[in-house]
This record gives C-alpha cells, sequence and structure tokens, in this order.
C-alpha cells in the first residue's frame, strides 16, 4: 500500500510564494510517501514563464527538495525549464531524499480552445516512467490526457500508475472532459491514476486558472477521491491488490491485438 498526497493548489505569477505553499503541503502530507503538485507549481502561465524558467538546479526545485528531505516525502511537481527561446514545460520528479531522479518534458502541446501553448514551450519527445515511493509512475501532464497512446506507451514502459499534472483550464465541456479523460485512461489501462490539477483563487491577483477537481481512480475507473474546486490536500492510499484483481477480471492488456 502506498500513500500518495494530492496537494491541489493555486498558483500565483510568484515562485517564492508558490514554493511557499508548496513547502506548507508537504508539512500537512503526513503520513504520504509521495506528493502530487499541479503543472506549473513554479508559476502561473503567461508570457513571465520564460523570465521566470530556473534549470533544475534552480532555488524553486532545490527548495522543493529540502522540503521533500526534510519530511521524507518523494514528490512529482510542474515547473518550468529554459529551453533555447522557449521554456520546457517540465514534471520534476524528486525522491525522498531530495534526489531529482526524473524530469519529463511535455510532449503535446495545448494548441486549442484559442490557447497557444507552443509559443512559448518547446515540446518534449520521450515518455518517462520514474520509480518513486515503491511505485512506477507514468507521468502526464494537462493535455497528453488526450493521447491514449502515451498512456499506452507508458503501460509498456512497466508503469503501475499514472500521474498526471495539471493547470486545466475552465470552459465549456472542459471539467466533463477531464474527468471523463482521467477515468477512462483510468480504466483502458486497468491502471490508478492520481490526477492533480491547480485550484482556481479568484482572491489573489493574477490566480484563478485551473478547476481543480484532483482525483484518485482505481484500475476499473471509480472514483476514490474528488478533491473538488478549492485548495486541498488530501492522503489517498493505492493498493497494488486492486490491480491485480481488476487485471484479473478485466484482461484487456492481454487480449490487446495492435
Amino acid at each position: 500500500m502506498t500513500r500518495i498526497a494530492l496537494c491541489q493548489l493555486p498558483v500565483s505569477p510568484d515562485p517564492a510564494a508558490n514554493l511557499k505553499r508548496a513547502t506548507e503541503a508537504l508539512a500537512r502530507a503526513q503520513g504520504a510517501d509521495l506528493a502530487i503538485f499541479p503543472e506549473a507549481t513554479l508559476t502561473r502561465f503567461g508570457r513571465s514563464v520564460s523570465d521566470l524558467a530556473e534549470p533544475l538546479d534552480g532555488p524553486f526545485v532545490t527548495g522543493l527538495a529540502a522540503a521533500a528531505r526534510e519530511h521524507g516525502v518523494a514528490v512529482i511537481a510542474g515547473v518550468f525549464e529554459p529551453a533555447e527561446g522557449r521554456v520546457h514545460n517540465t514534471a520534476v520528479a524528486i525522491d525522498a531524499s531530495g534526489a531529482v531522479v526524473a524530469a519529463y518534458r511535455k510532449i503535446h502541446l495545448f494548441d486549442s480552445f484559442g490557447f497557444r501553448e507552443s509559443e512559448l514551450v518547446a515540446p518534449g519527445s520521450e515518455p518517462a516512467v520514474v520509480e518513486l515511493a515503491g511505485l512506477r509512475i507514468g507521468l502526464l501532464t494537462c493535455y497528453d490526457i488526450r493521447f491514449p497512446e502515451l498512456a499506452r506507451a507508458l503501460v509498456d514502459r512497466g508503469a503501475d500508475l499514472f500521474a498526471v499534472i495539471a493547470a486545466w483550464g475552465s470552459g465549456p465541456l472542459k471539467e466533463d472532459h477531464w474527468i471523463t479523460l482521467v477515468r477512462a485512461r483510468a480504466l483502458e489501462n486497468t491502471m490508478w491514476t492520481a490526477a492533480v490539477g491547480q485550484a482556481p483563487n479568484p482572491s489573489e491577483s493574477g490566480d484563478g486558472f485551473g478547476i481543480g477537481r484532483s482525483m484518485l481512480v482505481d484500475p476499473l475507473g471509480v472514483v476514490r477521491a474528488d478533491l473538488g474546486s478549492g485548495p486541498a490536500v488530501q492522503v489517498v492510499e493505492v493498493d497494488p491488490e486492486a490491480t491485480a484483481s481488476a487485471r484479473a477480471a478485466l484482461p484487456c492488456l492481454e487480449h490487446r491485438v495492435l
């Protein structure tokens, strides 16, 4: 059994403020083996990301790693790295000793619904599975959830849990899309899926991007936890026995033809 803290935080333009929120959330994640934070935890989306992007040995990741080490909790969080005139939208994985063990650079960029992420972000090219907290975790970032072939590639690389980090924007049907897609990726792959989004916080200037609705979904597509729309930290449990049971009843991965 692995305990995961779903850390649904609002994100401001200020990296120092966001680091403070993240370290406070880790202190609240009592008993967790792994804490998952949203996409773009470093700073909210906008033109300023080019100026605020940091290398992985910069102050934000270094501070998050120190907090991970202090609390003995592994961490997955979204940051921006410099990338030759643009940035990479990166999911960084830090183990409980504070070591950076993986960095997944978002492959699918959100050039949809009138937004053009590719103007600011350079795409990554390699799927990533990382070993943390006794699990092999496949990393997905926001728009990636709309591409089932990426999730299946992570299964083929040995993932036994999907960690989805997001800054899912609001809009017509967008919340329905999020819930449907997260549950679908879990069910079609009989895979535990921990999906964490930004919480809106309209009371703070510049905040409000994100719908929340962080979830833990089990291998049969059942929502085991849903954090709603407000800021929250909730510790949930992932049981590998449930994966074995689901795959015995629904062996769709064994029945693949293509």
